[in-house]
């Protein structure tokens, strides 16, 4: 079992999976694909550079889902790769999706995005805000730069300093240890933000080891048992599977995933429009639902701000 989920009190007895019926669509992620200008080996998605497990998208592929989630209500749209700033029209597919709704890019910080700041600075003009969360593994170079390759630290620092400068939300996605003592880990951020110009409120997403795609790692079952007794109605509205969905192209084919952690398993492959995915049930059975019903880990920044 992986190290960083700890161990709830389940039931005893083998009963049906646990699940959750989706309640709105508040956030649509879409996923640029799994090619990457690097190539680290704890990433979920498996990226690397000319990984193709997940097809790059374009504004023609956005588009019709864009427009669709629009009409179903949705507050926010938000984008994942791969690294989405590799893609050549994805300025031209925030532009479009920022005239609608607030967007949210999960970016490495690195030459992509430094290369194209005066592309994304641009976008400052549209209708409505544009956000950035970019990773810094850990407040330290040596062990950041190990996993992302030399120069990588900095230069996500460069960048979210470059943004904030030109009037953009930036907040930070770390990596969490096991048995670590997280306010330390939280106060050695705020130290670094104050040093590099952000504010030292900035936001501070913080992630377990999900292991990488393919992964089948041995966690106990989350049973219905375990989302009513230790969940309410309330909290289970919170699960990322209530409220939102993930657009993917796999193998030239737009698809409507339940998560943006389950887009290795096609079992959680809801259909080909959102209209269609918005009454399927969610099953809990991956083994990253196991990390969200135990840890409370979310992709989202609903709320959090």
């Amino acid at each position: 079992m992986n190290a960083n989920l700890k161990e709830f009190p389940l039931a005893e007895t083998v009963e049906p999976c646990g699940y959750i019926d989706p309640h709105a669509l508040r956030e649509l992620w879409f996923h640029t694909g799994t090619a990457c200008n690097l190539a680290c080996p704890f990433c979920l998605e498996g990226s690397r550079p000319g990984d193709g497990r997940l097809d790059r998208i374009s504004l023609h592929h956005a588009k019709p889902f864009i427009d669709e989630a629009v009409g179903l209500g949705v507050e926010q749209f938000s984008f994942t790769g791969g690294e989405p700033f590799i893609v050549r029209d994805f300025v031209n597919i925030l532009r479009y999706a920022s005239s609608f709704r607030p967007c949210l890019v999960l970016t490495n910080g690195t030459d992509p995005v430094l290369k194209r700041l005066t592309q994304i600075e641009m976008l400052r003009a549209q209708a409505h805000p544009v956000s950035f969360r970019i990773s810094i593994d850990w407040p330290d170079r040596l062990r950041h730069d190990s996993g992302r390759g030399t120069g990588s630290y900095d230069k996500a620092w460069a960048a979210l300093a470059a943004l904030n400068e030109r009037g953009f939300h930036v907040s930070v996605a770390r990596q969490i240890d096991a048995d670590e003592d997280g306010r330390r880990t939280e106060s050695q951020f705020r130290m670094l933000f104050a040093q590099h110009g952000l504010p030292r409120d900035t936001t501070v997403v913080g992630f377990p080891d999900f292991l990488t795609p393919g992964s089948h790692p041995s966690v106990p079952l989350v049973t219905e048992h375990c989302m009513t007794a230790y969940h309410t109605e309330q909290s289970r509205r919170q699960f990322m599977c209530a409220f939102s969905k993930m657009v993917v192209r796999i193998d030239g084919r737009m698809r409507v995933y339940a998560c943006t952690l389950v887009d290795d398993d096609e079992s959680y492959d809801l259909g080909g429009t959102l209209t269609e995915s918005m009454d399927e049930r969610i099953y809990l059975r991956h083994h990253r639902c196991y990390s969200c019903f135990a840890l409370g880990a979310s992709c989202s920044e609903i709320g959090r701000r």
